[in-house]
């Protein structure tokens, strides 16, 4: 588990590192520490972690390997699984705040209880999609971009919308890409 001070060093120095493509020494130095120091993703010198990135407080988020984590998502908490690609600006929560009393202010009403999310090996996460605390994604889904999933997501499953819907299925059945997994 990831120690105040290297917390603290990876959104001072490590979370502003500059994303180019001419300087992949960044990303190797940002999937490193995130692998060796913060310990909350697997090393995979394939692995892409973007600028940017918010890892919450570490103790509930784990990254597997092989995944492409795009520049500013926001991870308060999940289970990512192997190949893996999130586009640009996903947000993707483990607590939510309640409502259900009207005489207690907005801003004082206690959270939920933390439910990280799940995402399956083989996902693809759209840009600026919200994922919503304890949603399991299944393998080899995609979830379309602006897309707010607040219901599990079957394997092989194409959803988009507000609320995400299925739109298709993938059969995952014929993939010639199982190989490379």
């Amino acid at each position: 588990m990831a120690s105040k001070l290297s917390l603290a060093l990876y959104y001072l120095i490590v979370f502003h590192l500059p994303n180019t493509k001419y300087i992949k020494f960044f990303n190797k130095i940002r999937v490193w520490y995130a692998s060796k120091i913060l310990q909350v993703m697997e090393y995979h010198h394939q692995s892409i972690l973007e600028d940017r990135v918010y890892l919450s407080d570490c103790k509930n988020v784990k990254i597997g390997r092989h995944c492409h984590i795009n520049e500013g998502v926001f991870i308060q908490g999940a289970s990512i699984g192997n190949h893996v690609m999130i586009a640009p600006n996903v947000a993707i929560l483990n607590e939510s705040h309640t409502y259900s009393d009207p005489t207690i202010p907005m801003i004082f009403q206690p959270t939920t209880e933390k439910r990280n999310p799940q995402i399956s090996d083989d996902v693809w996460i759209g840009r600026n999609v919200i994922i919503l605390p304890g949603v399991i994604i299944g393998r080899g889904s995609i979830v379309g971009a602006g897309a707010v999933v607040t219901k599990d997501v079957p394997s092989g499953a194409i959803v988009g919308g507000v609320p995400a819907k299925i739109i298709k299925m993938r059969d995952l059945s014929t993939s010639t890409q199982q190989q490379a997994l």
